[in-house]
């Protein structure tokens, strides 16, 4: 398949401290403040934040507006130990170091993304925007024992608006313009039909034109044509059941994922190519949520989706117009799951959660569409790859929460599941032909044991060992037989935390501290015994990653305040291997070396895709107008300390990727209904590696600025 610190903490602390005081004697404010509290749904029951033993980044969908965070990649700049490097077809989404590192469609992730409650494409349609929400939930540490799908580094929960029933035909339109031409307009609207039934509709389009400028043989990116929409129908005909159906279609049209070699010196923008370019995605999902309320009010609810989809990638790929090495891939994706939860009330000192999950997931690669061409056009110089890839997943899980006493809680969890995958694809390399007809199945089972204290109103600590768990996968075969399939991941993390509340709830912390002992890390090296062929295997001895992170919400009358500090050491252990980019026809054990020129002892080394140092703030403060109206500056700053993007940390191969230093900022003017922002993002312009993939750098956006105009009704 396809190859897809302390003075910091310091400061936030010192801010924290300083704000001031005297906004505590306002009991109208400290009661909005408590209002205002976020809460966590991703455990399958609505929990305040602070009282969760998880750490997690909630945020609204004013909070996503606010922060100028609209697709997936901006995450990493408003949540600490988070990174995303997107290389168009897919990413490499990491959490606290662990999440994906290698890309291809066996390589499941370890960071699982949940649209409406349902697990949604593991790798491809990446691009999907954020669009009327109701708040995105970023959990950090491994999830399994409340959910559908297990992690080993964390989930990202993106929860839509529903339909209100009893509502109004209430709505909002909010139109933008700005540089590169652009231009979008979103919508939705509540449509209440009865006393019991209510719709939602919405949308979102966005047109732009191309960040690149392009010479060559080849110039054919017009930049970026999108629609996506959104039904959703909720039906309640008694006080104690519901029916929500929600279905999501999008439309992608990127142009191309445009890249240069990694080491290229000219502008990331100022490129040449000499291959087609594409990058069109099309897909759907559909949700049906029952939930059904049982005298004492256990709840017995279920979670039916389907999610289908296309993407096309073609991509000049040696990337340059003098070079003749070219790829393009049309695959299809469809996705069924279905899980069923049982949900005790929470009146009691005993609460509990039990789950069962099925999930099929299969890839078509249909004949003559994924090829690889050196050059292009003859059966010698192209390989090509066709066939299925389906894959399962069974589960089920638990969770116990018990009262020991009035203030304190011990919650113990566990999951089984079983994964299977298979490969039935025939592959021509070159002129040779290979089928592989091979499947493997992994069975695992972990869980999770936590001690929770509710020290008083303000104050609570939390304590707990979770394991999690990544399904292997297989090696596509290169003529020496059917490879070895890859061993599934595994990580025990320890974390304790503490949550408070200051200033009568004006001030929101969370503190927490991490220890994770990760096996099994998936990796593509040369093959052992032939090492100018890749190969995905397991790194023998445990890897470890360790840190501290912090976060801060403040409102104080009109100024609030938002701020994560994650600061991560890690350390593979010993391993030894060959860097597959490199000549090398000498054999190289994982295990024991020996050490040479080529078989290099990875001991020590950090880990992929893990920053030792993220921080993110935003501020603003509401001015107001006379007639009740109001001028909201805003400024978000975002740092994702350098990472690497392989094991093998060749500086002159172009693995390091460079620190990002994002500065987005925005002006709101609000009269009456009307909303009308002044908004940048990027606004320093720093040109950056957005991802490293293939040889390739993939630039991050450049600086974009506009006008946008909100208007609810």
């Amino acid at each position: 398949m396809r190859a897809m610190l302390f003075a910091s903490a310091c400061a936030v602390a010192q801010l924290a401290l300083a704000l001031p005081a005297q906004a505590q004697t306002n009991d109208q404010a400290a009661n909005e403040a408590s209002d205002d509290e976020l809460v966590v749904t991703a455990e399958r029951r609505s929990e305040s934040l602070q009282r969760t033993p998880i750490a997690a980044t909630v945020m609204t969908g004013e909070d996503l507006a606010n922060a100028g965070v609209t697709t997936v990649d901006q995450l990493q700049f408003v949540s600490p130990g988070a990174t995303v490097n997107n290389f168009g077809q897919g990413i490499d989404f990491n959490i606290r170091g662990i999440g994906k590192a290698e890309h291809n469609t066996q390589t499941t992730t370890g960071v699982i993304t949940y649209r409406d409650g349902v697990a949604t494409f593991p790798g491809y349609f990446a691009g999907e925007p954020y669009y009327d929400i109701a708040r995105v939930e970023i959990l950090r540490g491994p999830q399994g024992t409340f959910v559908g799908q297990n992690a080993t580094g964390g989930a990202v929960f993106v929860t839509s608006q529903n339909p209100q029933i009893g509502g109004d035909n209430d709505g909002y339109i909010m139109g933008s313009l700005g540089n590169y031409n652009s231009y979008s307009l979103q919508g939705a609207v509540n449509l209440p039909i009865s006393d019991t039934l209510a719709a939602r509709v919405a949308f979102n389009t966005d047109n732009r034109d191309s960040f690149y400028d392009i010479t060559g043989p080849y110039t054919g990116d017009d930049g970026v044509h999108t629609f996506s929409g959104r039904f959703s129908l909720l039906w309640e005909p008694t006080s104690n059941f519901s029916a929500l159906w929600k279905t999501d279609v999008n439309y992608l049209d990127l142009s191309g994922y445009n890249a240069d070699p990694v080491l290229a010196t000219n502008d990331e923008f100022e490129i040449t190519a000499n291959a087609d370019i594409a990058a069109l995605d099309r897909f759907a999902r559909t949700v049906l949520q029952l939930n059904y309320e049982f005298e004492g009010g256990t709840t017995l609810r279920s979670v039916t989706s389907y999610q289908a989809g296309s993407t096309i990638y073609r991509s000049d790929l040696d990337g340059t117009g003098a070079g003749n090495l070219t790829f393009r891939d049309y695959v299809e994706e469809d996705i069924f799951s279905q899980e069923f939860n049982l949900i005790s009330p929470d009146t009691g000192a005993l609460s509990w959660i039990l789950g069962l999950y099925y999930q099929h997931d299969e890839y078509d690669f249909p004949p003559g569409e994924f090829v690889i061409g050196v050059p292009p056009g003859s059966v010698f110089s192209e390989y090509r790859l066709q066939g299925t890839n389906p894959k399962e997943t069974s589960a089920i899980f638990g969770q116990i929460s018990y009262d020991l006493t009035d203030r304190l809680e011990l919650e113990v969890g566990a999951r089984y599941g079983r994964s299977t995958t298979e490969n039935h694809v025939t592959v021509s390399q070159y002129g040779t032909p290979i089928v592989q007809e091979q499947s493997a199945e992994w069975e695992n089972l972990s869980g999770k044991v936590s001690l929770n204290w509710t020290v008083d109103d303000h104050n609570f600590v939390y304590g707990f060992i979770a394991t999690g768990f990544r399904p292997g996968g297989l090696n596509v075969p290169v003529g020496l037989g059917l490879p070895a399939p890859f061993d599934e991941e595994n990580v025990t993390s320890y974390e304790v935390g503490w949550k408070a509340g200051w200033f009568d709830g004006h001030l929101r912390t969370q503190l927490s501290a991490y220890y994770n002992s990760y096996e099994n890390f998936q990796v593509i090296i040369g093959y052992p015994q032939f090492p100018t062929f890749g190969f995905e295997l397991n790194t023998p001895n445990p890897s470890t990653i360790y840190g501290v992170e912090a976060q801060v919400e403040a409102t104080f009358g009109n100024f609030s305040l938002d701020a994560g500090l994650g600061i991560m050491e890690t350390e593979i252990g010993e391993f030894f291997a060959t860097d597959p980019r490199a000549a090398s026809f000498t054999a190289c054990n994982p295990a024991t070396g020996p050490a040479s020129a080529s078989c290099i002892n990875l001991d020590g080394r950090e880990q992929t895709y893990a920053p030792e140092l993220t921080f993110n703030v935003g501020m603003q403060y509401v001015f107001e107008l006379p007639g009740e109206d109001t001028l909201t500056p805003r400024l978000n700053y975002g740092h994702v300390s350098e990472q690497w993007a392989t094991l093998f940390q060749n500086v002159a191969r172009g693995d390091r990727v460079e620190e990002r230093n994002i500065v987005n900022a925005q002006l709101a003017w609000t009269h009456g209904d009307f909303v009308t922002t002044l908004w940048a993002t990027n606004l320093t312009d720093q040109h950056y590696m957005g991802a490293l993939n293939s040889g390739l750098r993939f630039a991050g956006p450049p600086r974009q600025y506009g006008i946008r105009v909100y208007r609810a009704f």
